[in-house]
C-alpha cells in the first residue's frame, strides 16, 4: 500500500524485512522440533541459531535466477550457516513457510484492526450519549419522516461497530493457523510433532487437514470481515457528508488550523476524509471478492492465489486501520450544529408528526384506517404546496375537529413523545 494510505505499526508487519524474519523463525522452529525428536544434532542448532541471517538484497539476486522467493531465502540463509544449513528447509515445501508465516502476520495485523476498531466504537459510543436528546429529523428515501435524535443514529452506528468487532475477531481466530505437513499434507516427510511444535511456539492453531496450503475459506473470511467493516465505515462517513452539505449543515468534518478545501474557492470546507473513506471501502470489497475467487486451487495446490495475495492481504490490513484512524479523527473532532438540527427539523411545516396524528386519529375516533390517512394526508400535502404548518391545518379541518380536541392535536405536535422510549437504546449501549 502506499505511503499515503498507511500507518507505521501495521505497515511494519508487512515489510520485506518482518516477512523474511518470520520465514528465519519457522525455518529455526523446525529445526529445533528435530531436535526434540533426536533428528539433528543440537550442536548443529546452536550453529544454526548463531549464524542464521538473510540479506534482502542477496536474495532478490538470487530470485532472480532461481525464479523462486523461498528457495532464494533458503540458499541465503544456508550461505550464512554453512554445513548446518542442510538441516534448514528439510522434509518442507515452500507454503508450510508461507503459509504459517502469513498467519502470524494476519494475527497480528488483526489484533491491531480490533483494537482499532474497539476505540472508534468508543468515540462513537460516547458522542452518542452526549447527544442523545438532541433532536433532528429523522430521514428516509432522503426525505423528513420522524424526529429522532443524533444520539440514537450514532448509537446504531455503536453496536454496528462492535459487531465488526466480534466478526473480525473471529475471523483473525480462523486465519491464524500454520501448517508444516508438506507437499500434500500427508506428513510423508516430517511427523506431525514438528507441526504441533512450531505452532505452538508461534501461538498458532493447526489447519486440521491442510493440503499443500492452508485452506484459503479462512483467508476468505478475514477478507469478507474486513470488507464488511469497511462497509461500516462508508455508511458513517455517508451519512456524514449528506449531513456536511451547505443545505442541511448539521454536522462539520474537523478542519485542521491552515487546511485549504479548495485550490479555487477559498470558502470550500469539504468532507475530504469522509470521502476518502468511502472510495477505500470500495478497495476492501474488490480484494474481498478475490479471497473467494482463491478458495477453490486446483486439487492440492496450485499458485493463483499466491500474486493475489501478495497484494490483498496486507493492503487490505493497511488501508482497515488507516480508515479506522481517520473515522476517529472524524469523529472525535465532529463539529455538530444542534441549532441546525432544529431549524431542518422544523422546516418542514410540521409533517414530521403525520404519524403521531394518524395514531390518535385511529385511537380517539371510530374512523377505520384509510380514512383516518386520508383525513392526515390531504392535510400534509397543503401544508407541503402551500407552506403552511400543519397543525394550523388540522385545527383548522371541521372534520379533524369532529374527532379530535385542540388540545388531543397539541401533544401529537409535542416532540417529548419521540424521547420517551429511547432510554432503552442508551442502557443498552451504556452496556456496550
Amino acid at each position: 500500500m502506499i505511503p499515503r494510505y498507511s500507518r507505521d505499526e501495521m505497515a511494519a508487519i508487512f515489510s520485506e524485512r518482518a516477512k523474511f524474519s518470520r520465514w528465519l523463525e519457522i525455518e529455526i522452529l523446525a529445526v529445533e522440533a528435530r531436535v526434540r525428536l533426536d533428528e539433528v544434532p543440537v550442536d548443529d542448532l546452536t550453529a544454526i541459531k548463531e549464524r542464521a541471517a538473510f540479506d534482502p538484497a542477496r536474495i532478490a539476486e538470487i530470485e532472480a535466477v532461481r525464479q523462486h522467493d523461498v528457495v532464494a531465502f533458503v540458499e541465503n540463509v544456508r550461505e550464512n550457516v554453512g554445513g548446518a544449513g542442510r538441516h534448514i528447509h528439510f522434509g518442507l515445501t515452500s507454503s508450510d513457510v508461507l503459509d504459517t508465516a502469513t498467519a502470524v502476520a494476519l494475527r497480528d495485523a488483526g489484533d491491531l484492526l480490533v483494537e482499532g476498531i474497539g476505540r472508534l466504537t468508543q468515540s462513537v459510543k460516547s458522542l452518542a450519549l452526549d447527544h442523545r436528546d438532541t433532536l433532528m429529523a429523522g430521514r428516509t428515501h432522503g426525505v423528513h419522516a420522524e424526529p429522532t435524535t443524533f444520539g440514537v443514529k450514532l448509537a446504531g452506528w455503536s453496536f454496528e461497530l462492535a459487531r465488526d468487532r466480534d466478526r473480525l475477531r473471529g475471523a483473525r481466530d480462523q486465519v491464524a493457523v500454520g501448517k508444516l505437513s508438506g507437499a500434500v499434507g500427508t506428513y510423508s516427510q516430517l511427523s506431525p510433532e514438528v507441526e504441533s511444535y512450531v505452532c505452538d511456539r508461534l501461538g498458532l492453531g493447526i489447519d486440521e487437514a491442510a493440503t499443500q496450503v492452508v485452506s484459503r475459506d479462512r483467508h476468505a473470511q478475514f477478507l469478507a470481515s474486513v470488507a464488511v467493516t469497511g462497509a461500516t465505515l462508508e455508511r458513517i462517513a455517508q451519512e456524514l457528508r449528506h449531513l456536511q452539505r451547505t443545505e442541511v449543515g448539521e454536522v462539520l468534518e474537523p478542519f485542521a488550523e491552515g487546511q485549504k478545501g479548495s485550490s479555487a474557492m477559498p470558502h470550500k470546507r469539504n468532507p475530504i476524509v469522509s470521502e476518502r473513506i468511502c472510495g477505500l471501502a470500495r478497495l476492501l470489497r474488490g480484494y474481498a471478492q478475490t479471497g473467494f475467487e482463491n478458495v477453490a486451487l486446483w486439487h492440492e495446490r496450485d499458485i493463483s492465489h499466491s500474486s493475489v495475495e501478495r497484494i490483498t492481504l496486507p493492503d487490505s490490513c493497511i488501508l482497515l486501520d488507516y480508515m479506522l484512524d481517520r473515522m476517529r479523527w472524524v469523529i472525535e473532532g465532529l463539529v455538530v450544529n444542534v441549532d441546525r438540527m432544529q431549524e431542518n427539523l422544523d422546516a418542514s411545516y410540521g409533517l414530521v408528526h403525520s404519524q403521531s396524528v394518524l395514531t390518535k386519529l385511529l385511537s380517539k375516533s371510530g374512523l377505520q384506517r384509510e380514512e383516518a390517512y386520508e383525513l392526515v394526508q390531504r392535510n400534509a400535502m397543503m401544508a407541503w404546496d402551500e407552506r403552511r404548518p400543519l397543525i394550523e391545518l388540522l385545527k383548522s379541518d371541521r372534520e379533524v375537529i369532529e374527532h379530535l380536541e385542540v388540545h388531543e392535536i397539541d401533544e401529537c405536535f409535542d416532540v417529548s413523545r419521540y424521547l420517551a422510549n429511547t432510554d432503552v437504546i442508551f442502557e443498552r449501549l451504556e452496556a456496550l
